[in-house]
């Protein structure tokens, strides 16, 4: 995830200069690693390294999983420092390439939005939602803050709420309705003499500010290792005194459910999963100076590749396959009785 701690509290340089070592040591996760340190370039203010990033990123002759995603946070850095041309030129190729993944449109729109620029942030929240959100009642949650955005602009321009304005009302998790988090005339009430006044608005803030940080800064998940069928099946045969923590691959995806529920019971949020495979266990054995057959390296294990970006939400959301790979709804595997 993208951090937003101000430089005053975290050594943004150092951050990004780690992050940029360990996508050296780990290239299979360069593309999120690297993104991230970027990230802390722009919040250390050297701007011009972060855009070095994103274009060793897309100069790179790995296939990115999401080159849209890195485009549109190129255009938003540049625009920041003066850029305005090339980062509407990046921007309109966005909106003609057309993404299926949320984000590069929610970022680029939002660039517009943050410059001013209303009415193309409303036609390109808009191209998105037309693309994205289906006529359905539960949208992907992938792409509640690109409804939320078009909401906030349209409030802006003090257009008439639509099918989509009321979507997005319905996914709203704040206290707070959309309307009032998105009200132009809320600027005024911050000079109020009115300590009623202020205090509502205070109210308002946090709960923009608390759903803003989810979005953008969340830490990663709390994760839970999953072997898949083969793998798990080569990983106890290579060591066989790791039989005992795998008696089955049945136990193992049984115990893995019963732990995040147990977990989420208990108040636990940000809850996820990743998935192991042999060879990349053995290089984290390595690295650690241990045996793979060590059991007290498995939890260490799947924190790190947390932190690497690979681990998937759970549970995950209503009508998607099971995290366990079997290929069915995860409501009828896994999820039955949830």
């Amino acid at each position: 995830m993208r951090p937003d701690t101000p430089a005053e509290n975290v050594d943004h340089t150092a951050e990004a200069a780690r992050l940029e070592r360990a996508a050296g040591l780990y290239p299979e996760d360069a593309e999120a690693l690297l993104l991230r340190a970027a990230a802390h370039h722009e919040l250390a203010g050297d701007r011009p390294t972060a855009t070095a990033l994103y274009d060793r990123l897309l100069t790179s002759p790995d296939t990115l999983d999401n080159p849209h995603l890195v485009r549109a946070l190129k255009a938003s850095n540049l625009w920041e420092y003066g850029h305005e041309a090339e980062a509407r030129a990046i921007i309109n190729g966005i909106r003609t390439s057309a993404p299926r993944d949320p984000a590069p449109w929610i970022i680029a729109a939002e660039s517009l939005e943050a410059h001013d620029e209303l009415d193309e942030a409303h036609a390109t929240f808009t191209e998105a939602a037309r693309l994205l959100v289906p006529d359905a009642e539960e949208p992907p949650a992938a792409t509640h803050p690109l409804l939320f955005g078009r909401h906030r602009v349209r409030r802006m321009l003090a257009l008439p709420h639509d099918d989509w304005d009321t979507l997005a009302d319905g996914v709203n998790p704040s206290s707070v309705p959309l309307d009032e988090l998105h009200d132009p005339k809320r600027v005024w009430s911050l000079g109020s003499d009115n300590p009623e006044e202020l205090r509502a608005e205070i109210t308002r803030l946090r709960a923009e500010l608390g759903a803003y940080r989810e979005a953008l800064s969340r830490p990663f998940p709390v994760a839970i290792l999953h072997w898949p069928e083969e793998e798990l099946r080569e990983l106890v045969a290579a060591y066989p005194d790791l039989a005992s923590e795998y008696p089955s691959h049945a136990d193992h995806t049984a115990t893995i459910e019963a732990a995040l529920r147990e977990l989420a019971a208990s108040g636990t949020q940000n809850l996820g999963i990743v998935s192991g495979t042999v060879p990349s266990y053995e290089a984290f054995a390595a690295s650690e100076g241990t045996s793979p057959s060590d059991a007290t390296l498995l939890p260490q294990y799947a924190t790190t590749l947390a932190a690497r970006g690979r681990a998937t939400t759970w549970p995950p959301e209503r009508g998607a396959g099971c995290w366990c790979g079997s290929g069915r709804p995860y409501g009828d595997c896994h999820g039955a009785g949830a």
